[in-house]
């Protein structure tokens, strides 16, 4: 078991981020990067404030791909649209994701992502999937982009 340096929830070995805050706990080898940022000391506050609004409501967390790594795509609405084309309400700017590729929707039982017939396909959890139950924790991958699916504390 690995616990969260940020938050000390305990994740699995396997897991690269952590499953309550979405933090980083596999560390990144840094001699292939050419630039590198650090938050100052008040960036460091507001980060924390913004872990506390990913547990307000259920969140994509991007974990990786395109620079984008800590944007989040709140899920305040019935249905949330991701794919390459600028009008889709998650944006994911890229050749390997479709235009139109994936929705997420809320139903009775919670959030249910669905595959629009994209070319590269959409996973969960490493399986790609046509429709899936997402559950606190999933790691789903959109072309070269992963994102967390992360519900509210309760």
């Amino acid at each position: 078991m690995r616990n969260c340096p940020k938050c000390g929830f305990v994740n699995n070995d396997e897991a690269n981020f952590c499953q309550q805050c979405g933090s980083r706990l596999v560390q990144k080898d840094l001699s292939e990067t050419t630039i590198t940022y650090a938050p100052g000391l008040d960036e460091e506050a507001d980060e924390s404030t913004a872990a506390e609004a990913v547990h307000a409501s259920p969140v994509l967390l991007i974990r990786s791909g395109g620079g984008r790594e800590g944007e989040k795509a709140v899920l305040d609405t019935e249905l949330l649209t991701i794919g390459r084309d600028p009008e889709n309400h998650l944006f994911l700017d890229d050749v390997t994701v479709s235009r139109h590729h994936a929705r997420v929707i809320r139903d009775a039982v919670g959030y249910v992502i669905e595959d629009l017939n994209s070319l590269n396909g959409t996973y969960v959890n490493r399986k790609r999937v046509e429709r899936h139950h997402l559950t606190d924790g999933d790691e789903l991958q959109i072309g070269k982009f992963k994102l967390g699916f992360l519900e509210p504390a309760e």
